[in-house]
């Protein structure tokens, strides 16, 4: 049987370079980077070499980059970070209402503490009203925090035009790039955004591995208190062998793979909106390169995710970090779709591996069973 993973958005194959730049640093090269003697210091050298890859491609200070766990860490010592540095004198926070879970669920937190939030609404591509957003700031706002490209729908914030408000507001900026990060342009001076989350394993790096941004003086309260590590914003000994994997997949991102992505993703939603009644979801210019968000209706998306499945394709419902959730998505249902348009839809991203040939295999198999699962619904 064949085997074709469009779940890319969920994670990446790890690159082959990555893994044979990462093993020496398990057998050979496994010091303590905090460690003064010479293999900690090799370890250190490692780390430091890395942290100016990550910061250089976004065009960041070294200094300005704290590695994490992850995304999920890194939205969180945003969030709570800037809230405890700043209340009560700042209690408010904006965001949207198709923000990842991590940037949702920790908001639904800090408003037990006192926390103010602000969540905008989006359009039926799923970009937010500038107007609304400048119109939500007060002195009390301590930050915006936008995801760059959306992890479900795929759909691209103009970040130049929601960093020019908030520099004009006095407030800081942060943005999710989990899933855009080497796929569309990030520049930290150009967008002006003071914190950016990043991560290793949607890029063809290692999981467990990510870093956040943070402009220089901008004061966060850490997450963990011990060792003082990553210049006490992240103490922990750090994950080296999997820094310098999601260093070298940043290093071996290249143009040529975007294009490509965005040649296939094309194909794929051009090929699939001809079968009938079926709609994307998201924006279709403002997209990222490797995801295509599918509405089917009257058909369950489980059902064509299991069908799709029996063909060897892997696909997802959504957010594979929402994946055991029964209920209906909040960010198609904040683009307007209802439940029933909502529950029908599935999502396949790409990545450089995918090839034309998967393609067209997932475009021959995928009417037919769009045909025989609406034979069989008792919706009509």
């Amino acid at each position: 049987m064949k085997q074709i993973y469009l779940d890319n958005a969920a994670t990446t194959r790890v690159d082959d370079e990555v893994v044979k730049i990462m093993l020496p640093y398990f057998t050979e090269k496994y010091g303590n980077a905090s460690s003064t003697h010479f293999i900690g210091q090799e370890a250190k050298n490692a780390l430091e070499k890395s942290r100016k890859i990550i910061a250089k491609a976004i065009g960041a200070k070294i200094q300005e980059i704290i590695f994490t766990s992850g995304g999920t860490e890194a939205n969180n010592m945003t969030l709570k970070g800037l809230f405890f540095a700043n209340y009560p004198e700042k209690n408010h926070i904006i965001t949207t209402k198709i923000e990842h879970d991590c940037i949702l669920n920790t908001c639904k937190w800090l408003e037990r503490l006192g926390a103010q939030i602000t969540y905008l609404d989006v359009n039926e591509d799923g970009l937010i009203n500038l107007k609304q957003l400048e119109e939500s700031i007060t002195s009390k706002t301590i930050v915006v925090s936008v995801i760059h490209g959306n992890n479900e729908i795929g759909t691209i914030q103009d970040l130049e035009a929601i960093g020019k408000i908030c520099k004009k507001k006095g407030t800081l900026l942060h943005t999710d790039a989990c899933q855009s990060f080497t796929k569309t342009l990030l520049n930290v001076k150009k967008q002006n955004l003071d914190l950016v989350t990043l991560n290793s394993h949607k890029i063809h790096g290692p999981k467990g591995v990510g870093a956040l941004y943070i402009k220089e003086g901008i004061k966060l309260i850490p997450l963990f208190h011990g060792g003082g590590h990553e210049r006490k914003m992240r103490s922990g000994t750090e994950n080296v062998s999997s820094i310098v994997g999601f260093a070298k997949a940043v290093e071996v991102a290249k143009k040529k793979d975007v294009e490509k992505m965005i040649k296939l993703r094309d194909k794929l939603i051009d090929g699939v909106l001809k079968i009938p009644n079926t709609r994307l979801n998201g924006s279709r210019n403002k997209r990222l390169c490797n995801n295509v968000n599918i509405s089917f209706n009257n058909v369950e998306g489980e059902s064509i995710g299991g069908y799709l499945e029996t063909f060897g394709i892997c696909t997802s419902t959504g957010s594979a970090c929402a994946s055991h959730s029964l209920e209906t998505s909040h960010v198609l249902k904040s683009i307007g779709l209802m439940p029933v348009q909502a529950n029908s839809s599935i999502r396949m991203s790409i990545s450089k591996y995918t090839t034309e040939e998967e393609i067209d295999y997932v475009l021959k198999v995928l009417p037919g069973i769009i045909e025989k699962l609406r034979r069989m619904s008792p919706i009509k």
